[in-house]
């Protein structure tokens, strides 16, 4: 009676384990297809009005060439400002921060830091850096708007990486002499460097995806190319939803091309931080 009541058990868990590997195959497929659905509807009405005089060229003629400047340089200051702080605030928090409530209250914050609307971090870098500090609306401004939605993901994807590290290394560096700082300099860091790319980059990705934040903080659709950090600048999600909800609609493909290009960009960038990460990841070899 006790191996038949085994066997029966056996059976019904095969039975769910085949259940769920249906299930999250079929949710996986889902995700797959429709990612490249959404992928080839981009490049079927986006790629016809892919040219060189598209992406070189002013507005007024209808390119997007200030667009595709103002996003790359908001890009670059959001980096600028986030990755330092990020990362100096990852590394306090796993390898000095003691462990109490307030460190577990730290960490809940900026869990929740991470699930605020982006809307509310545009008007909050209205009033903090565009009237409090008299940045005005400006690239500077919406580069550190852009920085302090990007904080949360940065941090925690850093943290992450750094708790991944083996305390053994940590050991075997304090052992030989090291002082705890050049432990993390340069055994910690290194071995944790794969991960932390891949969470700055999923950051600053959706940072340069973001037009709420630089709504009210750094863009002007008919702006020049900038010349300082103190000028309103074009950026590709605000001329997307410009272009697209605009009265006089312009021709679908220009829309979709900005689209197009915009996508293009953070997957090259993903795709070149992908590649870097499994170089680095085959060095590793604790």
């Amino acid at each position: 009676m006790t191996r038949a009541r085994a066997k029966a058990r056996t059976r019904g868990a095969r039975i769910v384990e085949t259940v769920m590997k249906i299930v999250t195959g079929a949710a996986a497929a889902s995700v797959m297809l429709s990612a490249f659905a959404l992928l080839g509807y981009l490049l079927y009405r986006g790629l016809p009005s892919i040219s060189w005089s598209f992406l070189t060229s002013m507005p007024r003629d209808g390119g997007i060439f200030p667009a595709i400047v103002g996003t790359f340089w908001l890009t670059v200051g959001t980096a600028v400002f986030s990755l330092p702080i990020g990362i100096a605030a990852a590394i306090y928090l796993s390898e000095y921060a003691p462990r109490g409530s307030r460190t577990r209250l730290i960490r809940l914050s900026i869990a929740n830091m991470a699930g605020v609307p982006s809307i509310v971090y545009g008007l909050f870098g209205l009033a903090v850096f565009v009237m409090f500090f008299g940045l005005k609306i400006s690239m500077l401004s919406g580069a550190l708007t852009l920085a302090c939605l990007t904080l949360p993901v940065i941090i925690t994807a850093t943290e992450e990486a750094l708790r991944q590290v083996p305390q053994d290394l940590r050991q075997a560096s304090l052992a030989l002499g090291a002082t705890r700082w050049r432990t993390i300099h340069k055994v910690v860091l290194p071995a944790a460097a794969p991960g932390i790319v891949t969470g700055s980059i999923l950051g600053l990705s959706r940072a340069a995806g973001e037009t709420a934040p630089v709504l009210f903080t750094a863009v002007f659709f008919s702006a020049p190319l900038p010349t300082s950090p103190f000028d309103k600048v074009m950026a590709l999600p605000y001329h997307i939803y410009i272009m697209a909800t605009q009265p006089n609609r312009p021709q679908p493909a220009i829309v979709w091309g900005s689209a197009l290009v915009l996508v293009a960009g953070v997957t090259v960038i993903n795709i070149v931080a992908a590649a870097w990460r499994s170089r680095a990841r085959r060095k590793v070899t604790w």
